[in-house]
């Protein structure tokens, strides 16, 4: 009788040695495998960062947008942006450059 109860007792032993070994593989597999709670938060970082990137370029789409339609429109807002760009002048104009500025 003896011979049966520590033959049972190291099987059952053995079974559940073995259950806490892949209850453990798998709690380390979920935290760091190639699709574990590690590798999801760091691609929700990098889809925040990303849609956050997408936001910005979406509101300079929109200001270069307008800025080329007032520039179809208004040929005074040319000459603006040629002055502020190109640095040119009217015939007749004096340009005065502040070495501060350089």
């Amino acid at each position: 009788m003896k011979k049966d109860k520590s033959s049972f007792s190291f099987k059952k032993k053995v079974i559940i040695g073995g259950v806490v070994f892949l209850l453990f593989v798998l709690t380390v597999v979920s935290f760091f495998g190639k699709r574990g709670w590690i590798e999801i938060y760091k691609t929700r970082r990098k889809q925040e960062v990303l849609l956050q990137k997408i936001e910005q370029l979406e509101e300079k789409k929109v200001k270069l947008e307008r800025d080329i339609q007032e520039l179809q429109k208004n040929p005074k807002a040319v000459e603006k942006k040629a002055r502020e760009k190109l640095g040119l002048v009217k015939e007749g104009e004096i340009v005065i450059i502040d070495k501060k500025i350089r």
